[in-house]
């Protein structure tokens, strides 16, 4: 039986990340009205055929990736020098992102469906408070400090590694910041929009994921070529 190539998997588990990088940055390009101040013009934002498909493409499928890519660094991390902090920041960050697919799923389908029923003239203020509303707020704040801590973490540990680029850690905790307290937490207390914050640690996020992925698979290409020029015996 041929031994399977963990190396190949983890390498092409690690495409997940910049490519979630790429997906958010298109995702977040365009911001929303502040639905507080701008309930009519939100709800037209929200019902356009370009909002579903960002919202799951782009959004959706990007945490889809981002897991199956911070998966694959936490296995690579296993086999280096920050093992056991890599293993621990995987796994709240798998889980902070996982939680996010649950708001994923409500902007994609929930939200236009609010907008119709504005547009359509029902008075969604009228609504009494539900126990939903204020589980969807703890459950948000656990999602955002998962992925906060966790993501920072990952960023120490590919630092620590000594096998990947420190400063690809370096950039992985700088988007973390930038994406979340600076991001999440400050659009919702401010504007209600995306702010610009989130795009730039997007950007950072797929500038910190491709560094990985190209130094890994550079380190393998030199070794597959320095063991075709060893003697046989």
């Amino acid at each position: 039986m041929a031994l399977t190539d963990t190396g190949s998997w983890i390498r092409a588990g690690l495409l997940g990340l910049p490519l979630y990088g790429l997906l958010t940055l298109w995702a977040s390009r365009e911001p929303q009205p502040n639905p507080d101040t701008e309930y009519e013009a939100w709800a037209r934002f929200v019902t356009t055929d370009e909002y579903v498909l960002t919202h799951v493409l782009g959004t959706g499928l990007g945490v889809v990736l981002v897991i199956f890519g911070t998966f694959a660094l936490g296995a690579h991390l296993a086999g280096t020098r920050a093992a056991r902090s890599g293993l621990v920041a995987m796994v709240m960050a798998v889980f902070g992102q996982s939680v996010f697919l649950f708001f994923g799923g409500v902007s994609a389908f929930g939200s236009p469906m609010e907008g119709q029923a504005y547009l359509a003239g029902m008075n969604l203020d009228e609504l009494p408070p539900s126990t939903a509303g204020n589980v969807q707020t703890i459950v948000l704040l656990l999602g955002i400090l998962l992925c906060l801590v966790g993501n920072v973490l990952l960023g120490i540990a590919v630092w620590r590694s000594s096998s990947l680029p420190r400063w690809a850690g370096a950039l992985w905790a700088a988007a973390a910041l930038l994406m979340y307290p600076f991001g999440i937490v400050l659009g919702a207390l401010t504007t209600g929009a995306t702010p610009v914050t989130v795009p730039i640690g997007a950007g950072l996020v797929t500038v910190a994921g491709a560094w990985m992925v190209w130094h890994l698979r550079t380190q393998a290409s030199v070794a597959e070529v320095r063991d075709r020029r060893l003697p046989a015996h």
